[in-house]
C-alpha cells in the first residue's frame, strides 16, 4: 500500500511536468490519422467511436483505438487493445510495448474519450505524441486542445460539435 501511494505520486509529479512542458502546435493542417482512447469501463459502444474516422474520412490504416480500464482483470478481444494501470510503472514508465507504439506515433489527432478523473488515463493522453488533442469536459483543461462538453452516452452530439469545430479551425 505505501509503494502505491509513492508510485501515485511519482506519476502526478512526471503527469504534471508533461503538461507544463507541453507544447501547442498552431499548425492546421488537415487530420489525416487519428487515435483514440477510450475508458471501457465508462463507455462500451466502440463502433460509434470507429464511426467517428468514417466520419473525418480517415483511411482505416491510419486509425487507431486503444481502451483503459480500471479493472484488474483485462477481457482480451480482437478487434481492439485493452490496457491497465499495470501497464504504468513509476514515473510514467509504460511497460506494454503495444501501447508504448500507440503513444510514440504521431496522430494528427487524438480523442480522449473518458470523463473519469483517472491519472493513468491523464497521463496516457499527455505522453501520447499527436498533435491536436480532443477530449470531453474534464477537471485538466491544460491537457486537451479542443473541449467538447457533452454526456459520454451522447455521442452522435459529439460527432455532430467534432464535425462543426474541426472545420470551423480548418482540420478537414
Amino acid at each position: 500500500m505505501i509503494l502505491k501511494g509513492f508510485k501515485e505520486k511519482s506519476n502526478k509529479k512526471y503527469f504534471n511536468k508533461l503538461l507544463v512542458n507541453r507544447t501547442v502546435s498552431n499548425v492546421s493542417k488537415p487530420i489525416e490519422s487519428l487515435g483514440v482512447i477510450v475508458n471501457i469501463d465508462e463507455f462500451t459502444n466502440l463502433e460509434a467511436l470507429k464511426s467517428i474516422s468514417k466520419l473525418l474520412n480517415i483511411n482505416p490504416s491510419k486509425f487507431q483505438l486503444i481502451t483503459f480500464t480500471t479493472a484488474n482483470l483485462i477481457k482480451e478481444r480482437e478487434d481492439y487493445s485493452c490496457f491497465s494501470a499495470m501497464d504504468i510503472g513509476w514515473r510514467g514508465k509504460i511497460k506494454n510495448s503495444e501501447l508504448e507504439a500507440f503513444l510514440n506515433t504521431s496522430f494528427d489527432a487524438l480523442i480522449s474519450y473518458y470523463f473519469t478523473d483517472n491519472l493513468d488515463l491523464k497521463m496516457l493522453t499527455a505522453v501520447s505524441k499527436a498533435d491536436f488533442k480532443i477530449g470531453v469536459l474534464q477537471e485538466e483543461q491544460r491537457l486537451n486542445d479542443l473541449i467538447i462538453n457533452v454526456n459520454l452516452d451522447a455521442i452522435e452530439v459529439f460527432k455532430a460539435e467534432l464535425l462543426k469545430y474541426l472545420s470551423l479551425l480548418k482540420r478537414i
